[in-house]
């Protein structure tokens, strides 16, 4: 049984053409609604898997073909994130057979194409560990800046993250480290080369050069729709992460930034001394911003790919403080009532503070200094 899988993120195409094939399928895929055409005239597959929005040739498009072009009434299925219910009545107007919104986990698409093809002879069965695999709505390139994480960094938490979330693609940014991070990173990368990518920097440049090499290199990937950033030692979890997510999802904010906010239901630690420094520089921050921000330094944050070009285009003239850069370029270029409508601050569920962080009581008080800076700069 031939089944053709057509989708323009190479993220989604790969995880589904692996789990077809391990149960038994013949797959082949295309990551253009005109390629896909191509193949199906040679392929004569018995199942079309098609996603709806694609750039070109639409997934409508490709539906189109095959029933009007064609005259082929080999089942389609429809995959995708659009929800628009007039897209969803059209693509059944054309003829297709299902449809199925995204974010869907691996188990239910299996579940479809059995009962609309059949099971294949000699099907393989799905170990436990493939089960709760989620297909997701969008493609996210995460950065994660790494210097001298040797020990902290915590390999199986992201194997598993990424095991389970098919959408999501992890990029280490090795920040000069002197110790073997690198190697722990390339260790974490094996039999993952698909969703986790390495930057290595020869020097170390400070946490916000390395953060903004690594968005700067996931920009150049067209099937990311959102890039974000994450720190190593994983004081947010991905839950907290991928909640960020789901919010830029389904609104039309262009940053979606985590706050470590103490309230009832959340567990947030810190340290006593860094609580009340934190507070007194995010007074600061408030004060040069002119927005009121809770958390601007959260290591946490989301945003439309657009944005971080826009954003991460020049330096920083900071080390740490790039956040608030950040915000006080997206102030300048929309204005300060505009950018306001566009920047969502959303509270963590859990944030630990992780032993070993980087910076010391003595960079603290360098901050002040970094925050005047910042004030006159973007004056």
């Amino acid at each position: 049984m031939k089944i053709l899988a057509i989708d323009d993120q190479q993220l989604i195409l790969m995880s589904l053409e692996k789990r077809l094939i391990e149960l038994g399928y013949d797959v082949k895929t295309a990551d253009t609604g005109q390629k896909g055409i191509d193949i199906f005239k040679q392929f004569l597959p018995d199942l079309v898997i098609v996603d709806i929005n694609m750039p070109g040739l639409s997934g409508l498009d490709v539906v189109k073909h095959i029933r009007i072009e064609e005259k082929s009434k080999t089942p389609i299925m429809v995959m995708s994130g659009n929800t628009d219910e007039k897209i969803i009545v059209d693509g059944f107007d054309l003829g297709i057979d299902d449809y199925m919104k995204k974010p869907v986990s691996l188990s239910e698409v299996s579940a479809r194409v059995k009962r609309m093809i059949g099971t294949p002879v000699g099907e393989q069965s799905i170990t436990q560990k493939s089960e709760g695999q989620m297909l997701q709505q969008y493609c996210v390139g995460v950065v994660i800046p790494c210097y001298n994480e040797e020990e902290r960094l915590s390999g199986q938490e992201f194997k598993n993250f990424v095991h389970s979330n098919l959408g999501y693609h992890l990029c280490f940014v090795n920040d000069g480290s002197t110790d073997r991070t690198l190697e722990v990173l390339e260790e974490l990368r094996k039999g993952n080369e698909n969703k986790i990518s390495i930057y290595d920097c020869a020097k170390n440049g400070g946490k916000a050069e390395a953060v903004r090499q690594g968005v700067l290199h996931l920009a150049n990937d067209p099937q990311l729709d959102y890039i974000g950033y994450l720190d190593a030692d994983l004081s947010t979890d991905f839950r907290d992460f991928d909640d960020l997510v789901k919010t830029m999802e389904n609104s039309n904010f262009k940053i979606v930034s985590g706050s470590r906010m103490s309230r009832m239901g959340a567990n947030i630690t810190k340290e006593s001394a860094r609580k009340i420094i934190s507070k007194t520089i995010n007074l600061i921050i408030r004060s040069i911003l002119k927005m009121p921000f809770n958390d601007t330094q959260c290591g946490a944050k989301i945003m439309d790919k657009e944005i971080a070009q826009l954003v991460f285009n020049k330096k920083f003239i900071t080390r740490w403080l790039f956040d608030v850069e950040i915000f006080m370029r997206m102030r300048k270029h929309y204005g300060k009532d505009k950018v306001q409508e566009l920047i969502c601050e959303q509270p963590l569920k859990r944030w630990i503070h992780a032993d070993g962080s980087k910076l010391s009581m003595k960079d603290s008080i360098k901050i002040v200094g970094q925050l005047a800076k910042i004030a006159v700069h973007y004056k």
